[in-house]
């Protein structure tokens, strides 16, 4: 009598890449399995049978490679809709303001506005804005301010009093806090001019061709 004796587990029988396979490639390798499995059970040597535990075994790693694939569908469909859901909610925000992470301002109405947000109270807080070469056009001395976020509007005056040209700024937020350095993240507020889908979720497209994903939304205005 032939025997048919197979002691190897499932990613030896189907391959390593068994665990990766599309959901069609995983019903494959389940029916190659089963048939297998069957061909073992008529053909097995009566004074060496199967190994009952190991049976269990392989069929135990192929029902955990079903379920992986199964929860990678569930998991990028679920993904897919709240991908949709998302693209829905931002585009209520074209033409809108929003406050995101970013370093850049205008003299220009709402984009003169400056924003920041501190991880706690601090002590005293300066403001210093830069033109494009990295000059400094002005430094303010904003006292103390809360934890949180907090906003503060540019009056589109240099150092000496004269007005700034309208162009595009960076700005710097030093904060202390008992003598000590406290974090500080600056913000940005854009107006939003488009939305899109991107690798990386919903993106919001502002103007003067500024970027922000709508997960870093701080405030809406």
């Amino acid at each position: 009598m032939s025997t048919v004796q197979n002691t190897s587990n499932v990613t030896d029988l189907f391959g390593a890449g068994a665990a990766k396979s599309s959901k069609s490639s995983v019903e494959d390798t389940q029916n190659r399995f089963l048939n297998l499995l069957v061909a073992q059970m008529k053909n097995q040597d009566p004074l060496n049978p199967l190994d009952n535990a190991q049976v269990t075994s392989q069929m135990a790693q192929l029902s955990t490679v079903q379920g992986i694939e199964n929860m990678k569908a569930s998991m990028e469909a679920l993904a897919a809709s709240l991908g949709t859901h998302q693209m829905s909610q931002a585009a209520n925000l074209i033409g809108r303001a929003v406050l995101v992470p970013g370093d850049t301002i205008r003299p220009t109405e709402v984009e003169n506005v400056v924003g920041f947000e501190l991880e706690a109270p601090a002590d005293k807080v300066t403001l210093t804005i830069s033109d494009a070469s990295g000059a400094t056009v002005r430094t303010v001395n904003l006292g103390e301010r809360k934890e949180g976020v907090n906003l503060v509007e540019w009056d589109g005056l240099r150092d000496d009093g004269t007005a700034a040209p309208d162009a595009a700024y960076s700005f710097e937020i030093e904060a202390v806090s008992d003598g000590k350095a406290a974090a500080a993240a600056t913000l940005h507020l854009g107006l939003v001019n488009s939305v899109s889908q991107g690798s990386e979720g919903v993106q919001l497209n502002l103007a003067g061709q500024d970027k922000a994903n709508y997960a870093d939304i701080r405030q809406i205005f």
